[in-house]
């Protein structure tokens, strides 16, 4: 495999199942986001935990195994060689029988569509994975319905900016399109989207989920 079709492999990886965004940086004078500010503090963003899936979850981008320490990055991966991400702990993985990985040095990876149990900090495979090139996923529904967001792009600009700010590596993407800001995360059972929209206003924020469960 050349390198160009690695880097094209770890990139399709990296969004497959990701809506596309358009990131928007603010600049100077920039308005602070207009957040609620009667949430309490515990009720904000940053601050709430969703709770865990009761079942199975699949999740599908890179699993990339360095000297035996196994994760799946769901966001972004560095498209150095080998590659390197800050993805979420995989346990009870193994490459036996299993195809499409590529090694180099200590680090072995590859793009799969994932089965395993979450307990909100890692993953722990079910079931034998599926190459992405192999695995013909669902389209997840649009949550907007087709509608376009209403809100201005300058207070979109700046909703992104503090959340992307307040989150952290939790926001695995942020970004605006279509008159929203996206959010991408984990996981999320709806606990999340309810902080958004306490915080920010219904049809503002949109939170999509990298794991989806199955069970």
């Amino acid at each position: 495999m050349s390198t160009s079709q690695r880097r094209r492999l770890l990139a399709a990886a990296s969004v497959l199942g990701v809506l596309a965004l358009s990131a928007c940086a603010s600049g100077p004078g920039d308005s602070p986001a207009p957040t609620n500010t009667a949430v309490p503090s515990d009720q904000r963003l940053e601050n709430i935990t969703p709770g865990l899936p009761e079942g199975r979850v699949i999740g599908v981008g890179t699993v990339l195994d360095t000297a035996g320490e196994v994760q799946l990055c769901l966001g972004a991966i560095m498209e150095s060689y080998p590659p390197q991400c800050s993805g979420v702990p995989l346990d009870d993985w193994s490459w036996d029988g299993v195809d499409g990985s590529e090694t180099s040095g200590e680090t072995t990876w590859g793009a799969y569509a994932v089965y395993a149990t979450y307990d909100g900090e890692r993953l722990t495979i079910t079931d034998p994975p599926i190459m992405l090139a192999l695995f013909d996923p669902v389209a997840p529904e649009d949550p907007t319905g087709g509608v376009e967001g209403a809100t201005p792009e300058t207070e979109l600009t700046s909703i992104q900016d503090d959340i992307s700010q307040r989150l952290g590596t939790d926001a695995l993407t942020v970004g605006t399109d279509r008159g929203y800001v996206w959010l991408q995360v984990v996981w999320d059972d709806g606990t999340i989207q309810d902080a958004a929209d306490a915080e920010f206003g219904d049809d503002v924020v949109i939170v999509t989920s990298s794991l989806r469960e199955i069970d």
